[in-house]
């Protein structure tokens, strides 16, 4: 007997894959997505590719251009700042929140972590350094203890992994994730909220480096971080059509 798979489960296939694909930079931005050829890809009706795409858009990985063309989402400066002053607000309290609240197995689990950053970081692969990076994150979150800021970072998780995939200074980042580890180790929340900080400020140079080709963010008309005024994120809207 052959088992069918649920409608919402196929859509949560195609979304988590075309995510990824996003993600791991497989999909440029620019690129275009069509629902009947993403159809024809994935062995799946245009139904879930369509909620997947809405999906997308809502998250703000894809944005409609016209509504019979959507394409994936090119960051701009201001998208850039935005994230990146949401990950300094609530990445720092939380890191501060976790060098007060780490346990030993904590502690054990941000270790095999560094280490297996380490060996992706050696091996240049970025898809995994990426991946790995993110559960650094997401392990510090955890610790922090505060099941609201969690719910707060998950609708955006998905584009500050964008984010860090764009930051391809390895080694740097793994540095820095070695003194945010020991900062959070000593159990000072201070130390390690300025660790945290120093961290995010600091990816967020490299990325707008790596996005804009810029060694001064502050050049641009968006400010960045700390000093970023109110603007229009420029996300797009549309109807689905044929997309």
């Amino acid at each position: 007997m052959t088992t069918v798979e649920p409608l919402g489960a196929v859509r949560e296939r195609v979304l988590g894959s075309l995510r990824q694909e996003i993600i791991a930079g497989r999909l440029l931005p620019g690129d275009r997505l069509v629902e009947r050829e993403l159809a024809e890809r994935f062995g799946v009706s245009r139904v879930p590719v369509r909620e997947a795409i809405r999906a997308l858009v809502a998250e703000g990985f894809v944005l409609f251009e016209t509504p019979r063309r959507t394409v994936v989402r090119r960051l701009t400066p201001t998208d850039v700042a935005e994230l990146f002053e949401l990950r300094e607000a609530l990445e720092v309290y939380a890191t501060g929140l976790a060098a007060q609240r780490a346990t030993r197995a904590d502690l054990a689990e941000l270790e095999e972590l560094l280490d297996r950053a380490a060996a992706a970081t050696r091996a240049d692969d970025a898809e995994a350094i990426t991946d790995i990076n993110t559960r650094f994150h997401d392990r510090i979150l955890a610790m922090a203890g505060n099941s609201l800021l969690i719910s707060v970072m998950e609708p955006v998780d998905g584009r500050l992994r964008w984010l860090t995939r764009q930051n391809e200074e390895w080694p740097q980042l793994l540095a820095e994730h070695r003194e945010l580890y020991a900062a959070i180790a000593s159990g000072d929340r201070e130390l390690a909220r300025a660790h945290a900080l120093a961290h995010v400020q600091a990816n967020y140079r490299s990325t707008v480096r790596h996005l804009f080709g810029d060694a001064d963010p502050d050049s641009h008309t968006d400010p960045g971080p700390a000093s970023h005024a109110n603007a229009n994120s420029g996300s797009g809207s549309g109807s689905e059509g044929e997309a």
